[in-house]
């Protein structure tokens, strides 16, 4: 039987502030993607998020992100590459340890929003992510998207590199995600995502937002954890694929 994982991004609100469903998530998905504080989560919230994923047995992944609380870390950011290793440093790390506070530890590391986006192509700033992990454990893999610069970067360091396929983004033929303020960039409708999920998972295909039959053969699948229904959108992905003779689970023993 084939195996899948299915991730969501987790502990993206900040103090007062929630966003998205954190404990329903945790009971669907087999991986969870939670902020370190740059782009959301604050201490408290990361400390909650990595308790209930470790009752989960979810495994933990460091969302590391360009400083950017106000613009969510969707915003690119033109910093160094120097100091963008140790931003990611310093949030990796301070996962790390509340997580390890709480019995468990980070297992992965995928980037968030314009950083998971700009390390498709931007060559300094993808190495930039990948002297981060090399240089706090060589034995962490890392979530990106297939093809991309940072997958490349990370593969002939050494790292452990996982695939990953959007359930509720669009495509374009090229293979990359459809910007969010684009037509087409957010799929909506429950039963489309199902299907989508389970071809990704099942066919290595999804259908770009022009038609065309595009190759991404992935290892795990992101449902957006603020998307909209977003816990019912997991769990009807997660359906769909256990239907199709999958079985979930995390892609970190």
């Amino acid at each position: 039987m084939s195996t899948i994982d299915v991730n969501a991004d987790l502990g993206e609100g900040f103090g007062v502030w929630t966003l998205g469903d954190d404990d329903a998530l945790l009971g669907v998905i087999t991986s969870a993607n939670v902020a370190c504080g740059f782009h959301a989560g604050d201490p408290s919230t990361m400390r909650r998020v990595c308790a209930g994923a470790v009752e989960n047995g979810v495994a933990i992944g460091a969302q590391v992100s360009y400083r950017d609380l106000a613009g969510f870390g969707r915003r690119f950011v033109d910093v160094a590459p120097g100091e963008l290793t140790d931003d990611v440093l310093y949030q990796l790390a301070a996962l790390d340890g509340i997580a390890r506070a709480g019995g468990g530890r980070v297992r992965y590391l995928k980037p968030h929003g314009a950083l998971y986006n700009a390390v498709v192509t931007h060559e300094a700033q993808a190495k930039a992510l990948v002297e981060a992990v090399t240089a706090y454990d060589r034995e962490l893999p890392v979530l990106g998207l297939p093809g991309s610069v940072f997958l490349r970067k990370a593969e002939a360091a050494g790292l452990r590199t996982v695939a990953e396929g959007f359930a509720d983004r669009g495509y374009t033929p090229e293979g990359t995600l459809v910007p969010r303020r684009s037509p087409g960039a957010l799929v909506h409708d429950p039963r489309v995502v199902a299907e989508r999920a389970v071809r990704m998972a099942a066919e290595g295909v999804v259908v770009a937002v022009d038609g065309t039959a595009v190759d991404v053969a992935v290892d795990s699948i992101c449902v957006h954890g603020d998307t909209p229904g977003a816990v019912e959108l997991a769990r009807g992905v997660r359906t769909a694929l256990e239907a199709a003779g999958l079985e979930i689970s995390a892609f970190v023993a």
